[in-house]
């Protein structure tokens, strides 16, 4: 088991004239005043660029946020240097939206926060770069996010939750399981051995061609696999559960990848048609992949609680689960995951789907 690295930092505590002189710098807006912390968050660490002011009290004052998805879904992917051009073109623009949602100027902030870690390189350098120009222009505090830390601790800006409890965080680019001791006290007890989930129904649905289907050609991949699968009938076909004789709580996503991969060019030769166009089973095909990666992801998290549980690191009585990524906005994975807290004597709280996917607000 490892620990996570703490990376975030703290507020500076200036010397009494500096105070004053922060204060004095205060522009307040006709009938506002700000007279706590308020911190400006900066998300760029995949392909949404994102931003928000959030007071210390959690109370989300301005947010803003440019998707990618619809230029990707072209590319048949992210690429890195297009997505850090998009970020490039867009984080100005955002952060002023973000400010001016809030009523807030960047002298009256208290502190920057940015995604820095981890994430795509060229993505994350946007991010940083622009944070820093702000910070040194407007002498702030700069706090510097680990990403995935963020997403753990969205849970408490909407619910009141007490440490420790387990976090269950699977995206399109992470997939773990930590136990959640405090802010930046993270025990990590499972990872992804290779792909992450997001990425996998990410692969599966360009494999499928499924921006060619008309219900499906404005969703990324992991929507048009949970919307299809409404539609398919999972029994159909018949893919195992990765790792079932494995006794950790790691994951793995690339070998049902590839097993999927082989069945989808069988039915190919099967319909007769080529690869590009869409199978008529297509729909089976997506109810069983979504079927087979929430029972994956709910037996490696049933083993991470019964753990957490016989150790004692989790309260026999009140223990909690939290979900949170943009796989956590998957309602058919929710619902199993739903079952095993409810074996369990467990609570399962997720954050709003707004929140689950990276956003400005996480990370302020």
């Amino acid at each position: 088991m490892l620990i996570l690295n703490k990376t975030a930092g703290v507020f500076f505590k200036p010397s009494r004239r500096k105070i004053y002189a922060f204060l004095g710098s205060f522009h307040f807006h006709p009938g506002k005043l700000f007279l706590h912390k308020l911190v400006l968050g900066i998300e760029t660490s995949c392909d949404d660029t994102a931003a928000a002011v959030v007071d210390e009290a959690g109370n989300v004052l301005g947010e803003a946020i440019h998707s990618q998805t619809e230029v990707h879904l072209k590319t048949g992917g992210i690429i890195p240097p297009v997505a850090q051009q998009l970020h490039r073109e867009n984080i100005q623009r955002i952060v002023q939206e973000a400010l001016s949602a809030s009523e807030v100027s960047p002298s009256e902030l208290s502190a920057v926060a940015t995604t820095i870690k981890p994430g795509l390189a060229l993505s994350l350098g946007v991010g940083l770069s622009f944070s820093l120009q702000l910070v040194d222009q407007f002498k702030k505090p700069f706090i510097p996010i680990h990403h995935m830390e963020a997403h753990a601790l969205t849970i408490r800006l909407t619910n009141k939750v007490e440490f420790p409890f387990l976090v269950l965080l699977i995206s399109g680019g992470h997939c773990l399981l930590a136990l959640v001791r405090g802010v930046s006290d993270f025990l990590l007890l499972g990872k992804s051995l290779d792909i992450a989930p997001g990425d996998m129904l990410d692969k599966v649905a360009r494999r499928l061609s499924l921006i060619k289907h008309p219900e499906c050609s404005t969703m990324s991949g992991g929507k048009a696999i949970e919307h299809l699968a409404k539609q398919g009938n999972r029994l159909h076909f018949d893919f195992q559960p990765p790792m079932q004789r494995a006794k950790n709580c790691d994951f793995s996503f690339s070998g049902l990848q590839h097993v999927i991969d082989k069945m989808i060019m069988q039915k190919e030769k099967e319909e007769g048609i080529e690869q590009g166009q869409v199978l008529s089973s297509a729909a089976d095909i997506a109810a069983a992949v979504q079927h087979t990666v929430a029972c994956h992801i709910a037996k490696r998290t049933h083993r991470a609680l019964l753990f957490c549980k016989q150790r004692g690191f989790l309260h026999q009585s009140n223990a909690v689960l939290v979900v949170s990524g943009g796989v956590a906005s998957n309602l058919y994975i929710r619902k199993a995951l739903e079952i095993v807290t409810n074996a369990t004597q467990c609570t399962l709280l997720c954050p709003p789907p707004r929140l689950c996917t990276d956003n400005g607000v996480m990370i302020a």
